[in-house]
């Protein structure tokens, strides 16, 4: 008999600068998620579609597990407990090479869940935590691949039989804009420094084909909550700027596979982490 379809939901969990964009692209087999080496760069959760001979397995990437401070933190912690409701399988992605085992908030989180944990410690061995069952611990490594394949596979056994929830050729159900914004706020990530990416929100007002040039126009703003942030992503004549945009379609020119046209400008919006319709505006909204 020919074995039933699976497909099911799994969330990828864990504190920040874990590993777990830097996993979901990994499993996924492209950059679906921004990446990198500061805490706290996933705000949102991203989705990742990985379409398998026999299944579908849709990961979840999530903002890192910490104390929430602000509108903007309370809406970050929110999205996790979110991406944990009716899931099939979680993974609590774990930085082995950190040393910290995970704290009795995670912990406890985990518990009110009914779905299988696994605990994947990236970067690293780890000594086995006793204060959880986790039904397996696999050692991997999201930035060279270790084990993943292994992790793959036992995620696949615990779906249910269930056909797709998406087409087999959709890579993730978020909208290109997103995309374009997170590759755009990546990029200023690697790029500046202290709080002025932490204060970055993009918003991009024009996403368009232009079959007579054969290129992507893309039109964004960026937003931050001081002028001398604005001044800073700017920088001398614009240079920063131009750092920023050149770097940002690089980047999308790959993932697209055609010539992009990316203008941005800048813009303050004060205190837009702590205002609620601002913070709807950019697109910060709980889903089910």
């Amino acid at each position: 008999m020919t074995p039933p379809f699976r497909a099911g939901f799994v969330s990828l969990v864990g504190r920040p600068n874990a590993g777990k964009s830097t996993l979901l692209n990994r499993l996924c087999g492209e950059k679906l998620a921004i990446v990198s080496p500061r805490p706290q760069t996933t705000r949102n959760r991203i989705t990742g579609i990985k379409n398998l001979p026999g299944a579908q397995v849709v990961f979840v990437d999530t903002p890192g597990l910490h104390d929430p401070s602000g509108r903007l933190g309370e809406f970050m912690a929110r999205t996790v407990e979110r991406a944990l409701e009716d899931v099939d399988v979680a993974c609590l992605v774990v930085d082995a090479a950190a040393g910290r085992p995970p704290d009795a908030g995670t912990l406890e989180l985990l518990e009110r869940i009914q779905a299988p944990v696994f605990c994947c410690l990236n970067k690293a061995d780890l000594v086995r935590q006793a204060a959880y069952r986790f039904p397996e611990i696999l050692p991997i490594s999201a930035a060279d691949g270790t084990n993943c394949d292994r992790l793959l596979d036992r995620i696949v056994e615990l779906l249910p039989a269930h056909p797709a929830f998406f087409s087999t050729d959709t890579l993730t159900d978020q909208p290109e804009t997103f995309y374009v914004a997170e590759v755009i706020r990546e990029q200023i990530f690697h790029l500046t420094r202290e709080e002025v990416p932490y204060a970055t929100a993009v918003r991009v007002e024009e996403l368009v084909e232009r079959e007579r040039s054969e290129c992507l126009y893309i039109r964004a703003l960026i937003f931050v909550e001081h002028e001398s942030q604005k001044a800073i992503l700017i920088g001398r004549g614009g240079s920063m700027q131009k750092r920023i945009g050149t770097a940002a379609r690089r980047e999308l020119e790959a993932f697209f596979g055609v010539k992009v046209f990316l203008q941005l400008s800048v813009a303050v919006r004060r205190a837009w982490r702590k205002d609620e319709r601002a913070l709807r505006e950019f697109g910060f909204l709980l889903t089910s």
